[in-house]
């Protein structure tokens, strides 16, 4: 769990209930109903119209990434790394395809098939790296769902701010409610723009942190198998890879 991630969220929501109060506000006058509505419900049909299916249904299922990180151990995968380079110096590639089977990351035990099928050293890279920018690409394109929600929903909050001027303009005759309608449709206003930059901007940003970390993961993981293919020993193998461990100490703990 990404504790800074709720912390800030906390923070940030709290922060606008407790100065709102402090100037004489109730925080409860805060939450409307309509105006949720028509924000959340006008911003989500705005990006589904302009988004595809499988991209859509990708941004739903890395949303989670943004307060539960994936766990990347570099160390471990370093040391599995050597395992593999020591066993493919002693008994030769083929006794790595029980592990190009079992893997859990699809795209190590895409390397580990590939290298058993006898793949040349430039035909691996060139695999690896093509389904590298494919896969980064595809995750990219989901984050940014996200940061068009962010760009609609201020819109959409102006949109129901006028709605709620329109229906407070009916009690002209009432100061009163005029005065309690026109307040009430400003909240849509609020919840636009809070959510864009409270909610939906930063949580496209942080789930691009995410996906670069996953990339870079998995790029350390092609460079191993690609310097098995070349014959390297594990030790220059554990140096090689040395620099991701320095590069990016949070991936090993999140």
């Amino acid at each position: 769990m990404d504790k800074l991630s709720i912390l800030g969220l906390l923070i940030a929501l709290g922060s606008i209930a407790i100065g709102y109060s402090l100037e004489g506000g109730v925080a409860s006058a805060l939450f409307n109903v309509p105006a949720l509505v028509i924000v959340l419900g006008g911003t989500l049909g705005a990006v589904m119209l302009q988004t595809s299916a499988s991209t859509f249904k990708k941004m739903l299922k890395i949303s989670h990434w943004v307060f539960f990180a994936p766990q990347y151990d570099i160390d471990e995968a370093i040391e599995q790394v050597k395992r593999w380079s020591h066993k493919a110096r002693q008994e030769g590639y083929l006794a790595l395809e029980n592990e190009a089977f079992i893997h859990p990351d699809i795209y190590a035990a895409k390397g580990l098939g590939l290298l058993v099928d006898g793949c040349s050293e430039q035909k691996l890279r060139d695999t690896l790296e093509i389904d590298l920018l494919l896969e980064r690409d595809r995750l990219l394109e989901a984050g940014r769902v996200y940061e068009a929600m962010g760009g609609y929903s201020p819109t959409i909050g102006i949109l129901g701010a006028v709605l709620g001027l329109i229906q407070a303009m009916s009690f002209i005759t009432d100061p009163q409610k005029l005065g309690e309608g026109v307040a009430t449709a400003f909240i849509a206003t609020i919840y636009g723009v809070g959510l864009a930059n409270i909610i939906f901007l930063p949580m496209a940003n942080k789930l691009k942190q995410r996906i670069e970390q996953k990339m870079l993961y998995h790029e350390m993981l092609a460079e191993g198998v690609i310097a098995i293919s070349l014959g390297e020993s594990p030790i220059n193998i554990e140096l090689k890879l040395e620099a991701y461990r320095v590069e990016r100490p949070n991936l090993a703990q999140e």
